[in-house]
């Protein structure tokens, strides 16, 4: 039997806390402006479309598309894919597609969160639908 990889902690800050908290829960956080409506991934106090400091905590759904991908074949770790992904709500984000057939992965995928644990707050991945 192959051992689970091991995944390091994230770091957080003042800022992005309240996003790990919510990860502990299995919960997706975003920002959304509510100064310009614009919903942003990584989660920040600023819009990055507005410049505003009114934004508020909102749930992902956890749905995806595959905007692009690369698979690396040759690594120390053994092979794995990087994506971007856009999720239902309207960010995109670089991700890691996992435990899925990494052949199968292509450009419109659709994509589900899911989520890997480390000894602190879990890491959010996608996997194929």
């Amino acid at each position: 039997m192959t051992e689970a990889k091991k995944y390091n902690a994230p770091v957080t800050n003042p800022e992005s806390a309240p996003f790990w908290e919510a990860a502990k829960q299995g919960k997706f956080l975003i920002k959304r402006c509510t100064a310009c409506g614009e919903p942003h991934y990584f989660p920040r106090s600023i819009c990055p479309f507005c410049f505003s400091d009114k934004t508020a905590w909102e749930e992902a759904s956890g749905e995806a598309t595959v905007y692009t991908y690369s698979i690396m074949r040759k690594s120390p770790t053994g092979p794995y894919a990087i994506a971007y992904v856009t999720l239902k709500e309207g960010p995109s984000l670089q991700t890691n597609i996992v435990d899925c057939d990494f052949d199968k992965i292509g450009i419109g995928q659709k994509v589900k969160l899911v989520w890997k644990p480390t000894d602190g707050a879990p890491l959010p991945f996608f996997t194929a639908v």
